[in-house]
């Protein structure tokens, strides 16, 4: 009976609140491992489920390893499961499946503030400047980095723009972010530029007969995905010569912390974030006080002990 609730309420996730297969999958895996880990302690019924259980499958993760090198989980993967598990529980209580929620009273597990780690404008540069110009792949792969960065966007965000979406004109994309909430971006010149070239003189090379509206297309004119994106932006880093890992995502977090740097407000970077919520986006705030801290104990004569003569 726990399998068959769990499709219920996933399907309820897919329809009713519009969430994105990656979301829905995260849920999935969280949801199946808790079906057997109740299966296992002779739990077949969403009413039979009490707080304890809910706490040893918390635990359970807690004290478990993947992967090769049997790493433990992280407080942030443990967090998404229990989550996951209460918003189950909510929705069988809201079903009128059972009249109690045994995930209520759990403490979740305190997460460490993990700051963002952003690039430098110089690296930023280096790296959206990297693919070859003269090359159609070269055009696509300048277009979708300066517009990562130039826009703030989501990897799904961008993968899922169309054509239509983008209006050059005016200097506005149109994203569909999470919860299928719209939001129109400013785009600046760089990005522009680099779109108008790719859909001018690089698009065309991809399309073919079935290509419809996507607008980052691959060799074989389909949607572009997240992983060749991954690829493209990999490419572009070693290139560059960065050296340290850059994810996508980190071109999203240095939009970001420059807009806060440059003086912006951090409800007009929330707004163009697509955050829900303000607390979200004040963690970049925290950077850029970071950044100014290095730069005075570095720069200020008289900001460390013994960095003046005496008389």
């Amino acid at each position: 009976m726990i399998d068959p609730a769990v499709q219920r309420f996933l399907d309820q996730l897919t329809v009713e609140r519009g969430l994105s297969p990656n979301t829905i999958a995260a849920y999935r895996r969280d949801l199946a491992r808790y079906a057997a880990f109740l299966e296992r302690r002779g739990i077949a019924s969403p009413d039979d489920v009490e707080p304890a259980d809910v706490r040893s499958f918390v635990a359970s993760i807690s004290a478990a390893t993947h992967g090769p090198e049997e790493e433990p989980y992280a407080a942030t993967s443990v967090a998404r499961a229990l989550s996951a598990v209460r918003s189950f529980h909510r929705f069988l209580v809201r079903d009128g499946v059972t009249d109690r929620d045994p995930s209520a009273g759990v403490v979740r597990p305190k997460l460490p503030r993990a700051l963002p780690h952003p690039l430098s404008v110089d690296e930023v540069r280096a790296i959206v400047e990297a693919p070859d110009p003269t090359q159609p792949a070269g055009m696509r792969d300048r277009a979708i980095l300066e517009l990562l960065y130039g826009a703030g966007l989501r990897i799904s965000e961008l993968t899922g723009l169309d054509v239509d979406d983008v209006d050059l004109l005016d200097g506005f994309v149109r994203v569909l972010g999470k919860g299928g909430k719209e939001r129109d971006v400013p785009v600046g010149r760089y990005a522009r530029d680099a779109v108008q070239t790719y859909l001018t003189r690089a698009r065309p090379a991809f399309a073919t007969g079935r290509t419809r509206g996507a607008l980052f297309l691959n060799t074989r004119g389909g949607r572009l995905t997240r992983q060749s994106c991954g690829r493209i932006l990999t490419r572009a880093a070693e290139t560059a010569g960065i050296e340290r890992r850059v994810t996508l995502h980190d071109l999203r977090h240095s939009f970001a912390t420059h807009l806060l740097d440059g003086g912006a407000d951090v409800r007009v970077v929330q707004e163009l974030l697509g955050h829900a919520s303000v607390a979200t986006t004040q963690i970049y705030t925290l950077v850029t006080k970071e950044h100014l801290r290095e730069v005075y104990y570095s720069s200020h004569p008289r900001a460390r002990r013994g960095s003046g003569k005496g008389g």
